[in-house]
């Protein structure tokens, strides 16, 4: 590994700004299970990763023919960008959305929760962060935690399924991490041409795949309401939700961008609350605050000190 590449490790510590971006973050992709819930009861997961990647591709082009960069700067390094497509895009939707046609959102949330464990052990296998601390392996132990509980009763009812449909979710989380570590090798490339890269490249390896397995009938036959999760996944949950992921991954690294995935049930949950009118429980506000809690002890703003006698 280059001493650029070393030498370009962000601190562990993440600024307000970027927190706010994180929270952003979170919030946008508090609706990608419901969304991704609703499109794949009618879009089999393969081509439901198709359309999102593709879509995502479009729109991300557009956005950098209108704004800048140019994507040329992507050009070069066509190989590096094909294996980011495949371990950050094209490996973990297709597990997502493969092990949510069998186990409720609930528990696939918890298995998405652990993405920050895994991008951990992975990013200090590849020494491309600083070295991991007890706070910030507490901070994320305790952030999965706090969405364990905020599931709440629920859980012992999202426990259900087959095992390869939990091994699937897990194997997102996995994925994600060594996504995310490979991303930093990209970062001297702005963020924007970073996502339009990875998701044109996705889209260049997944549509042969589904048209030449699936065809087009799969798709087309899809409903309104099934199309309108397809377009809010891909243009809001994944273009736009992924200029703020690469932004983040080059400013804070993997491991500090990968917590947004501690905040995405309690986006979730805030979200149905807001907008749907739904109650908040006790437990799902209890776990809100674990996961704040952990959040906050992983940064290093709240100190855990064990007592001694």
């Amino acid at each position: 590994m280059d001493e650029a590449f070393i030498n370009s490790r962000p601190t562990s510590s993440v600024s307000m700004q970027n927190w706010s971006l994180i929270l952003l973050l979170g919030a946008i992709w508090g609706g990608s299970f419901f969304f991704a819930r609703i499109a794949v009861q009618e879009i089999p997961p393969l081509p439901l990763v198709m359309i999102r990647v593709a879509l995502a591709a479009i729109a991300l082009q557009v956005w950098l023919l209108f704004t800048g960069p140019s994507f040329r700067l992507a050009l070069p390094r066509a190989g590096s960008f094909f294996v980011l497509a495949t371990i950050n895009a094209v490996i973990p939707f297709s597990l997502m959305f493969i092990g949510q046609t069998e186990i409720g959102a609930g528990l696939a949330s918890i298995l998405n929760a652990t993405t920050p464990f895994w991008t951990a052990i992975i990013a200090q296998l590849f020494r491309v962060e600083e070295r991991l601390s007890m706070t910030k392996i507490a901070g994320i132990l305790l952030g999965i935690l706090g969405t364990a509980v905020m599931i709440g009763p629920g859980l012992a009812e999202s426990l259900g399924g087959p095992l390869w449909a939990k091994l699937a979710l897990i194997g997102t989380a996995i994925s994600y991490g060594f996504g995310a570590t490979y991303a930093r090798r990209l970062s001297d490339i702005p963020a924007p041409v970073v996502a339009a890269g990875q998701f044109t490249a996705s889209a260049i390896i997944m549509v042969p795949i589904v048209l030449i397995f699936y065809g087009t009938d799969s798709f087309f036959n899809a409903s309104a309401t099934a199309w309108g999760s397809v377009l809010a996944l891909s243009l809001v949950t994944t273009a736009f939700a992924y200029l703020i992921y690469f932004k983040l991954l080059q400013t804070v690294g993997p491991t500090n961008t990968s917590l947004v995935t501690l905040i995405v049930p309690a986006s979730a949950i805030l979200l149905g609350a807001l907008f749907l009118g739904e109650h908040l429980e006790s437990f799902e506000i209890a776990g809100m605050a674990l996961i704040g809690f952990g959040l906050l002890v992983g940064d290093g703003r709240v100190r855990i000190r064990p007592t001694v006698h």
